[in-house]
């Protein structure tokens, strides 16, 4: 689904700071050679991951679901002199992609990348989280916040990806795919917790925002 009108969305990239020419790069690469390129962050929400990490300065960041990096090498824009960003995804077969881009970059001694499932991964990183990003499979969602939520540092973030789903959260509960309620529940649950506070912004395809209190 598109919320805003093409002539919107080209009008707010417009009027938004340029990606770098590594990104610029990495999305071209992943629209020509890569399935599913719409999964990429893109332009105006790599600018707001990148403006969100450089605000915070963070020392540990946390991304669950790599895909080609774009989004990871967003959020390594702001990390501390001796900050760390590890990410986490299952698919192989980009790494070597991924890796390049990281290089090329010049975060690759910054940027560590896992190839395992988060739920193993996570609790072997050490340190309280600073920002956390999560945007891989929609029904573990809630399990990847509880594994994460009592390792946030206070006034740390998390930020859900895709939590509008293309406006499917909306659709009646009996006609929900499994997608759908791990993210209609992923909802639910930020909202009832006393542990943070919550914004959802209609960025793309919805950005979740949670302050831990």
């Amino acid at each position: 689904m598109q919320f805003l009108s093409p002539e919107l969305d080209h009008y707010a990239e417009l009027n938004t700071a340029p990606e770098p020419a590594y990104l610029r790069e990495l999305a071209e690469e992943t629209r020509a050679n890569v399935e599913l390129p719409n999964m990429l962050s893109g332009h105006l929400q790599g600018r707001f991951l990148s403006m969100i990490s450089k605000l915070m300065a963070p020392q540990l960041v946390l991304e669950i679901g790599t895909y080609t990096g774009y989004s990871a090498l967003c959020l390594a824009e702001g990390l501390a002199p001796n900050g760390a960003l590890h990410t986490i995804d299952i698919n192989t077969k980009l790494a070597t992609m991924v890796d390049k881009y990281f290089r090329k970059a010049g975060y690759h001694d910054r940027i560590h990348q896992h190839l395992a499932p988060a739920t193993e991964v996570i609790p072997r990183i050490e340190g309280s989280f600073d920002l956390v990003f999560i945007d891989a499979d929609k029904p573990n969602y809630c399990n990847y916040f509880d594994l994460v939520a009592d390792h946030m540092r206070p006034g740390g973030l998390i930020i859900a990806d895709n939590v509008l789903w293309s406006g499917k959260v909306l659709s009646p509960k009996a006609e929900q795919d499994n997608e759908t309620k791990g993210l209609v529940e992923y909802a639910k649950k930020v909202k009832s917790d006393a542990r943070v506070e919550n914004v959802l912004l209609p960025i793309r395809d919805g950005l979740l925002v949670s302050r831990k209190v």
